[in-house]
């Protein structure tokens, strides 16, 4: 990639998507964005974490600056895979009507392009880049290990602006202050194999299994509150896998789904499902791993800004949003005010996922607009 383009949006954004990076990304994909880096003064951290199953992970961090307000943008070069049924190559990046067709257009390698493009030549402050290649995966490697890094070097943004996809119908229409959490528990009730004609001889799990299901799907976890909406539990899995009909079964499972909101905490909400698997079959097996908690960035000067300079761009004041599934923001939010901003939503992780060249250079001027306000406020 030659200086002349590193600040063409489209460019960089063709070049990102034309690496097959499937998550865990690693390799080709960084070295373009090291790349578009290196000629705006970055220095440009490269590193690989983790160990199987859930790494390695290569990550980046590149920091521009040491004085002044440290404006900080987050993201992923990891896409979801294409799967089958794809008009052209989900790696192709072809240009259509005015579309940019492939996986990760607006998840969020186009973002990503347009706040590279939207760097400018010198500013008074500090800017870094939060860059990994697993949040579509397990992230137990990324952007965390990204944190632990930061932490080591003495680094702390300011504040840091992650580019999800968060526009719903047009460029600016939403911006993410919070997320829910989320929790999975997989539960296991042990039961005792027998025949069907002689079940005094056996244990039938599923009996307990369904009614302690019952129970969870009848749970009210809360009202929601301002800014949230109601936390949820969904049965997203249930499992016996007896292929006999004279059988009863040795064992039945299920799996839940928990997204929260900030009234509940992951760790509370997986040992009240403990307590309750347990009242109808006390030798249950349940095990929860808790993938973020929910984090609110009260409405104030971060998010004014950004509104701000969405409003004068595009002429949309965005709604304030907490809606959606869970992001990398869940751990940046420890950091620092977080807030999500980007492209639209509607082709992501989809067949033929696309953004509108337009809309990339949009962005790319949200960007600098959000940039040059955050250092002349001194935020």
């Amino acid at each position: 990639m030659s200086e002349t383009n590193l600040h063409d949006v489209a460019v960089l954004a063709k070049a990102l998507i034309t690496c097959d990076s499937v998550t865990p990304a690693r390799g080709a994909v960084f070295d373009v964005l090291e790349a578009a880096l290196l000629p705006l003064g970055f220095a440009v951290d490269r590193f690989v974490s983790g160990e199987a199953p859930d790494g390695p992970v290569e990550n980046l961090l590149a920091i521009r600056g040491t004085h002044g307000p440290h404006f900080a943008f987050a993201g992923h070069l990891d896409v979801v895979p294409p799967g089958p049924g794809w008009t052209s190559d989900a790696f192709a990046a072809e240009e259509r009507d005015g579309l940019l067709y492939g996986r990760g257009a607006v998840d969020m390698k186009g973002a990503i392009a347009a706040f590279v493009a939207a760097i400018p030549a010198q500013s008074d402050g500090t800017i870094s880049l939060i860059i990994t290649g697993d949040e579509e995966g397990p992230a137990t490697y990324g952007t965390p290990a990204i944190i632990a890094r930061m932490a080591t070097r003495g680094i702390k943004p300011d504040l840091c602006l992650v580019g999800e996809p968060t526009s719903t119908a047009r460029l600016g229409d939403v911006i993410k202050i919070g997320r829910r959490g989320s929790v999975n528990i997989w539960i296991d009730v042990p039961g005792k194999q027998g025949h069907v004609a002689y079940p005094h001889l056996a244990h039938n799990p599923i009996p307990p299994l369904v009614a302690m299901l019952a129970e969870i799907e009848a749970l009210v976890l809360d009202e929601g509150n301002a800014w949230f909406q109601p936390s949820n539990i969904e049965i997203t899995d249930i499992t016996v896998g007896n292929p006999a009909t004279n059988v009863i079964p040795g064992h039945a499972a299920a799996r839940l789904s928990i997204r929260f909101n900030d009234l509940q905490s992951g760790a509370a909400l997986a040992d009240r499902i403990d307590a309750l698997a347990k009242r109808h079959a006390p030798d249950a097996t349940v095990i929860a791993r808790v993938s973020g908690e929910a984090f609110l960035t009260p409405p104030g000067a971060f998010s004014t800004l950004i509104g701000d300079a969405i409003e004068a761009r595009t002429g949309l004041r965005p709604e304030l949003s907490t809606t959606g599934g869970t992001s990398d923001a869940r751990f940046l939010s420890r950091l620092c005010p977080v807030v999500e901003f980007g492209l639209l939503n509607a082709t992501m992780h989809k067949l033929d996922e696309a953004v509108a060249i337009s809309d990339l250079e949009a962005l790319r001027d949200v960007y600098a607009d959000i940039l040059a306000r955050a250092f002349a406020e001194q935020l």
